[in-house]
């Protein structure tokens, strides 16, 4: 593992630059200096993405492209975007190595699977629980074969939201219930409690990363908090003032779900400095007032 400072003044190429992340990725970049260009070829063409590459020729990148919607229909897609993909991608990286000063690769905290513990570290063993995990570790396994060509960072990320993620994840589904003041809500386990952070503090955690240029370790991306579905609808309650009527639905009951689960940030902290972490609540006024 290395660490030092990167030039202020790169050339980021970042998959999946229109997507929710990335365009707060976008926006956390440009304002510190950086050149951002995304990717418009197609992942799974190596042909498509070297030309690409070689004609973007970037100082650093930032791979956040992935099918990641866990009920996504096509299983083969997860390993076509997220395995071969990335894959092709280190490959057109690979022949710039004397010019990429930093690979950030977004895996996920789903690797981890149903682990039996309160707080997740590095240390806990994966055991992902379905197609969209699976690939994504699989992609971290793949990746090792590339370290000693390229500067590989990769980072777990666990729950995160903000305003522009679309309604088919939990918390902007939630919110969007409240502010169209819907007469009710399907949910499952309300005491399921889970780690949530702000995008606007995973794209800057990942903005440091590539700057400082830590290379060849695996981080959680996290608050170190966790929230339970219902202590969630109590705040959504208090900030609109309404509150909605909420019925199980048993197809988002899950039996013996993992209760609480949060990640562990210290690894992280210690390599780029305590994350100023912006609190749920917060998050949720701003999802809230979003046009």
């Amino acid at each position: 593992m290395s660490s030092k400072a990167c030039r202020s003044d790169m050339r980021v190429l970042v998959t999946g630059l229109d997507g929710f992340t990335g365009q707060y990725v976008r926006r956390e970049l440009e304002i510190h200096g950086h050149e951002v260009v995304g990717l418009k070829a197609d992942l799974t063409q190596l042909d498509e993405v070297k030309r690409e590459v070689d004609s973007i020729q970037p100082n650093a990148a930032m791979h956040l492209a992935a099918v990641s919607f866990v009920e996504h229909g096509d299983a083969n897609a997860f390993y076509q975007v997220n395995l071969i993909g990335t894959r092709n991608l280190l490959e057109a990286l690979s022949a710039h190595s004397n010019e990429v000063q930093c690979v950030l690769l977004a895996s996920s905290a789903n690797i981890y699977g149903n682990a039996r513990t309160g707080t997740i570290d590095e240390s806990v063993s994966p055991s992902p629980v379905n197609d969209y995990a699976v690939s994504k570790l699989a992609m971290e396994q793949m990746s090792r074969l590339w370290m000693d060509k390229l500067p590989i960072v990769i980072v777990r990320p666990f729950n995160y939201t903000g305003v522009g993620q679309s309604a088919s994840f939990l918390l902007p589904k939630i919110v969007d219930h409240f502010r169209r003041k819907a007469e009710y809500i399907e949910l499952g386990n309300l005491d399921v409690a889970r780690d949530f952070s702000d995008v606007r503090v995973v794209a800057s955690t990942y903005r440091q990363l590539v700057e400082q240029k830590v290379i060849g370790e695996v981080f959680n991306v996290c608050s170190g908090d966790a929230f339970s579905l219902s202590e969630i609808l109590e705040m959504m309650a208090d900030i609109s003032g309404y509150a909605i009527e909420v019925k199980i639905n048993p197809k988002f009951v899950r039996e013996n779900e993992v209760k609480r689960l949060a990640g562990d940030g210290k690894k992280l902290a210690k390599h780029i400095g305590e994350q100023k972490q912006i609190p749920l609540r917060a998050t949720l006024e701003w999802m809230y007032s979003a046009n």
